[in-house]
């Protein structure tokens, strides 16, 4: 008995040692699990589900096995490919769950998101969470031409890229989470777990709610090594694969 959790693959055609080394897992340890969950940004970009690549049809084509073998895969949207769809998701044989799930892991229950509505400090990018996610925006862009897409997305990478390092030179706290907002999520949802990605900050953070004792998991990305959480009946426990 054991669970997978991942995030943070930012899968994109100039990295093919990722997608290998994605495709390998979810060919072989995968194929033992009870389920598969993806947190957020298996890939780089995502600028809709009518443009293919050889990159997403292989990725599609091994999930779309992993699930065809007994694994279910559980998908929740990341902030750079909160765009994939259900005609993609049922390429990939995958379920989209809500950005705040909560599951029960082996009887325990679990809070699982892609972890972007945790920083809070970071006031800029909640704005233009906010605006992006208007499904009439996400319409219209959809509604581009393919070309016109391309074009906007690499300009999304770029300020994204840009922002990133300002941010850190300046005050790298603004790119973490809010405890509070932690703990606000935690009590709104009832939970004393609570898995997420997003950050690249993995690690097994322990804090009190109300004097009762509660469990934040972070997952790694995968830009230097895989990264997973692997769960069963006896623990927890984040670990790592070379490329």
């Amino acid at each position: 008995m054991v669970t997978y959790f991942i995030a943070d693959l930012h899968l994109t055609e100039n990295r093919p040692d990722i997608t290998a080394l994605f495709l390998r897992f979810i060919a072989n340890e995968a194929r033992e699990a009870d389920a598969l969950y993806i947190l957020g940004d298996l890939f780089e970009i995502w600028l809709g589900d009518d443009i293919q690549s050889p990159l997403t049809q292989s990725v599609a084509k091994g999930l779309s096995d992993l699930v065809d073998s007994g694994v279910p895969c559980f998908y929740i949207h990341g902030n750079r490919d909160f765009m994939l769809g259900e005609r993609y998701a049922r390429q990939c044989k995958m379920q989209i769950l809500p950005e705040y799930s909560v599951i029960q892991l082996y009887d325990e229950p679990a809070l699982i998101l892609h972890g972007d509505t945790l920083c809070t400090q970071d006031e800029a990018y909640q704005n233009y969470r906010k605006w992006v996610y208007k499904p009439w925006l996400r319409w219209l862009f959809l509604a581009l031409p393919k070309f016109v897409r391309a074009r906007i997305g690499e300009k999304i990478r770029a300020n994204s890229k840009a922002q990133s390092k300002l941010k850190q030179q300046h005050r790298k706290e603004i790119m973490d989470v809010c405890p509070e907002q932690v703990i606000a999520d935690c009590q709104e949802h009832n939970v004393a777990l609570m898995i997420h990605g997003h950050t690249h900050r993995p690690a097994i953070h322990h804090f009190n709610i109300q004097q009762q004792s509660a469990t934040r998991i972070v997952l790694g990305d995968w830009y230097e090594q895989g990264s997973m959480l692997v769960v069963n009946p006896a623990g927890k426990q984040l670990i790592t694969q070379d490329f």
